[in-house]
């Protein structure tokens, strides 16, 4: 068949098409499979928190925002398909160029409020809480089998440099009778 043969044409048409069709399919499944962990990590972090009404306002106008940049993304997407239809020549990467940078700013829009500041904030110090704990046990079962503590060693330290201190002295001392 030559490349002038109109059902070839029809069928690469398509094929071209379905292939299209399917590979925007998947960013879009892959971009709500995205909002979807992003929302789930960020609505973890603030479980156990209660923000104010403001805090709680301006970290959902932040969603908003975050939401209103995945649209323009897929705004975007149409346009560069349609282009592609149109038989401009569109670059697969323009794609995840599209999908990555929308990513960027709608988490900016998100990690910029009081909020997210909030929940991060609140994690971290529980995190830290929960490190003194494990380090306290920690130094507890250490004393308990007779082996030297975090305490132990500071204080051993301290001593140490204090002798330092002494001997330093003594040799300044020293030195200073054996020239006399």
């Amino acid at each position: 068949m030559s490349n002038t043969d109109p059902e070839e044409i029809q069928e690469n048409w398509a094929t071209m098409m379905n292939d299209m069709n399917d590979a925007v399919a998947k960013s879009f499944e892959q971009n709500m499979e995205a909002q979807a962990a992003f929302m789930e990590s960020w609505m973890g972090a603030f479980e156990d928190s209660t923000p104010d009404a403001d805090t709680m306002e301006e970290g959902m106008a932040g969603y908003g925002r975050a939401y209103e940049v995945w649209v323009e993304a897929a705004e975007q997407m149409s346009s560069r398909i349609a282009d592609a239809a149109e038989g401009e020549d569109v670059n697969m990467t323009e794609f995840r160029d599209i999908w990555l940078q929308s990513a960027n700013e709608a988490f900016s829009e998100v990690m910029g409020t009081t909020a997210f500041a909030a929940g991060t904030g609140e994690l971290v110090g529980d995190m830290m809480d929960l490190q003194q704990e494990v380090d306290d046990m920690s130094q507890d079962t250490l004393e308990s089998l007779g082996f030297a503590t975090r305490d132990d060693v500071d204080e051993v330290a301290e001593r140490l440099i204090e002798l330092e201190r002494r001997q330093h002295e003594v040799s300044k001392k020293l030195d200073r009778l054996l020239e006399e």
